[in-house]
């Protein structure tokens, strides 16, 4: 008997391709939802900082790294020249001033020298020559002057017995004038002489004085001579560290050379690198501080160099009360250097959340801390701390300031 088969409706055979059709209708009206709403992004909480906008004294103040020098250092040269004969100082030692570093050996000022001295000898023998030569005209002199003076006595009073005997008529008037004569010729010699001694003692006095001068003059150029050969002999001009010495042993200086440094330890100065961008900020005499071990340290600017390298420039800082124990040279430490006054505004803490979005918005937590939306902001200066927002947030907001790389273009996050 035959079974009355039941007729298959036309559709059934295409169920399988209409489901499909379904579904991909639905996933493309999913898509469309999703394109036409808001991006969300599911994003764990534990991985985020979030942090609160708060009413806070904000100062804007630059933070930097900086290095301990020494505040002076002295550069050490040679004033003679010579070899290096023996080196006393080593790098790195503690030198008081005058202490010997470096000894130099230079022969041919040793033969300058012995021939000054030489020289100086033979010019004291000839001036102690002239001098007794002067002293024996002069003794001369005298004794020449003493006899004149004596037949000047004795003539005197041979006249005045010649005038008695011509006026008693003993002897005759040409008798008596051959011995006026005779009285007046040697009064004037007499005369003569003296006016010579007078003279040959002046002579004596200039010629003395410039042979005095001579020996003088010989006598400074030796002792310079003298002076040049200690100056072979480089010392320490203050209390210092010598921080490195160039020449070794056997090497040849030249006059004027630079032969090492010397750095003076107990007075520091910190030197740092700052943008171009704040060259207008700094002046001489900013106050800045750091932060040693929970300890404030005040500092101040002393110098600003002005000259702009690799598009820095670099400023040196000086301690201006109680200085770090254990300081050395060479040592780094984070310096806060104040660019105004401390003031009220609205603040945020620092996040990576800046380089992403260039400070325009930030993702703002709401009340349930279960969701995050992106909102505009406007941020004014900022500090290596914290951000100081002008606009978009309000005290008291919860923001999130990291994980920013990993947000893409979300609009809203779901915190779990």
């Amino acid at each position: 008997m035959d079974i009355q088969l039941k007729k298959k409706h036309p559709l059934n055979k295409y169920k399988y391709h209409i489901l499909a059709a379904v579904v991909i209708v639905t996933l493309l009206a999913y898509l469309l939802i999703k394109i036409s709403g808001p991006q969300r992004l599911r994003y764990d909480i534990d991985r985020l900082e979030i942090v609160e906008v708060r009413q806070d004294r904000f100062m804007e103040y630059l933070d930097v790294e900086g290095i301990v020098q020494p505040r002076l250092t002295i550069r050490l040269n040679s004033y003679e020249s010579g070899t290096v004969a023996r080196i006393v100082a080593e790098e790195g030692s503690m030198l008081k001033a005058g202490d010997t570093i470096l000894v130099l050996n230079n022969p041919e000022l040793l033969r300058v020298i012995e021939d000054e001295r030489d020289e100086l000898a033979k010019q004291q023998i000839a001036h102690r020559e002239r001098q007794i030569q002067m002293e024996r005209r002069t003794s001369e002199l005298q004794r020449q002057n003493l006899e004149t003076t004596f037949r000047m006595e004795r003539l005197s009073k041979e006249n005045e017995v010649n005038r008695e005997e011509h006026q008693i008529g003993i002897t005759s008037r040409a008798q008596f004038e051959l011995a006026q004569d005779e009285y007046h010729f040697n009064r004037q010699n007499t005369q003569l002489l003296q006016e010579q001694l007078r003279h040959d003692s002046l002579l004596n006095t200039v010629q003395t004085d410039l042979m005095q001068n001579d020996i003088r003059r010989e006598e400074r150029r030796f002792e310079r001579s003298r002076e040049r050969l200690d100056n072979l002999i480089v010392r320490a001009p203050i209390d210092g560290q010598l921080s490195f010495i160039g020449p070794i042993l056997g090497e040849r200086v030249g006059s004027g050379t630079s032969i090492g440094e010397l750095k003076v330890v107990d007075e520091v100065k910190i030197t740092t690198r700052i943008s171009e961008f704040y060259i207008n900020r700094i002046t001489v005499g900013q106050p800045a501080t750091i932060t040693y071990q929970g300890e404030r340290f005040p500092l101040r600017i002393a110098r600003v160099n002005p000259e702009i390298r690799d598009r820095q420039f670099e400023i040196d800082l000086v301690f201006t009360d109680n200085m770090i124990d254990d300081i050395r040279i060479g040592r780094s430490y984070r310096i806060q250097i104040e660019l105004d006054q401390p003031q009220d505004a609205l603040v945020i803490g620092r996040g990576n959340f800046f380089q992403s979005t260039g400070g325009q918005w930030i993702f703002r937590v709401n009340d349930a801390g279960d969701r995050a939306v992106r909102i505009p902001i406007s941020i004014g200066r900022q500090n290596p701390r914290q951000f100081e927002i002008l606009d978009g947030l309000r005290s008291g907001d919860r923001v999130i300031i990291t994980g920013y790389d990993n947000f893409g273009d979300a609009q809203e996050i779901i915190l779990r």
